[in-house]
C-alpha cells in the first residue's frame, strides 16, 4: 500500500486486489494506520461484515505473521537486487511466483496450493531435484 494513497484509493485497491479475487475477509489486521481507522473504512467493514482488528504498532506478538512476511519479502527483494542489479524490476513476477509456491508453516502448504487445491506446475520438476542443489538460475549441482 502506498503512503500517498487516500482512503478512497485504499478502498478501491482492497476491492480490486482482495475482494474480487478472494471474497470478503472475516478479519483484517491493521497497524492503526489512520486510513484504516477512519470513519469511511469502518463503514466499509460494517457493510462487508468484516471485523477490523487493531494491533499495537510494531508489536510482534500481535502482528508477528505480517511482520515475518514483510521480512521474508524484503530478503527476497534484496537477493534479487544483488543478483540482477539494474534489471531487478523485471524479475518481480518471479519473486511473487517463488513466494506463492514456497511452503508456509502457518497454513501447512504453499499459498498457491491452498488457493487452487493442487501443487503448482513449474518448468522445473522439483521431484527430480530431490538429490540436487539449486545454485542459481542456470546452475544445478548434484549433491
Amino acid at each position: 500500500m502506498k503512503d500517498t494513497w487516500s482512503k478512497a484509493e485504499l478502498a478501491k485497491a482492497y476491492v480490486k486486489h482482495v475482494l474480487r479475487l478472494h471474497g470478503v475477509s472475516r478479519d483484517i489486521i491493521s497497524d492503526r494506520d489512520s486510513r484504516c481507522i477512519s470513519h469511511f473504512w469502518g463503514e466499509l467493514q460494517v457493510a462487508l461484515g468484516t471485523q477490523l482488528k487493531m494491533s499495537t504498532t510494531f508489536h510482534l506478538a500481535t502482528d508477528g505473521q505480517t511482520e515475518r512476511t514483510i521480512q521474508t519479502l524484503k530478503d527476497m527483494l534484496r537477493a534479487c537486487v544483488m543478483e540482477f542489479k539494474g534489471s531487478w524490476e523485471d524479475r518481480l513476477d518471479l519473486i511473487e511466483f517463488s513466494y506463492n509456491n514456497s511452503f508456509h508453516a502457518s497454513i501447512g502448504m504453499a499459498p498457491f496450493e491452498a488457493l487452487y487445491g493442487r501443487k503448482c506446475r513449474s518448468p522445473v520438476c522439483w521431484d527430480d531435484l530431490a538429490e540436487s542443489v539449486v545454485l542459481g538460475p542456470q546452475m544445478i549441482e548434484e549433491s
